[in-house]
């Protein structure tokens, strides 16, 4: 049998014209031992509480920290806001049913950019976890 068939490939991606190009891999790991990509898609599975488990276990990797951040934040906010609307009646009831499925397309945005391996910036959210997490830095 040969050996060169078992040889693991790296994997290969096309540019525009379709012609295969190499890509790089990531291999930076997280503290918690995952690839970093992995542990920055968990930081969003479970909102604020996968958030705060990753704030509190990675120490070192920008990239996890951040994603960790803006987890926070912005499930923490919907949060609120899902509290407040629940509190006016009708209007904030109807708010809310528009709310929620655009809730679940920013999870699922952000798990995926995450898992890219990009660090994808709320618009107003994302700004506060950079500042936060250089206010944790120094």
């Amino acid at each position: 049998m040969d050996e060169k068939h078992n040889e693991e490939k790296p994997p290969v991606a096309t540019d525009q014209a379709g012609d295969a190009k190499p890509t790089e891999t990531r291999e930076t790991a997280a503290s918690s031992g995952l690839d970093e990509n992995v542990a920055g898609l968990l930081c969003y599975l479970g909102g604020v509480m996968t958030g705060i488990i990753f704030i509190l276990i990675e120490k070192e990797n920008r990239f996890v920290r951040f994603h960790a951040l803006q987890s926070i934040f912005t499930f923490g906010i919907l949060f609120v806001v899902y509290i407040v609307l629940t509190a006016l009646p009708v209007i904030g009831w109807m708010i809310g049913l528009i709310l929620a499925p655009l809730s679940v397309i920013v999870w699922i945005v952000l798990m995926i950019k995450a898992y890219q391996g990009r660090q994808w910036k709320l618009p107003v959210v994302g700004d506060m976890a950079d500042k936060q997490l250089d206010k944790m830095s120094t």
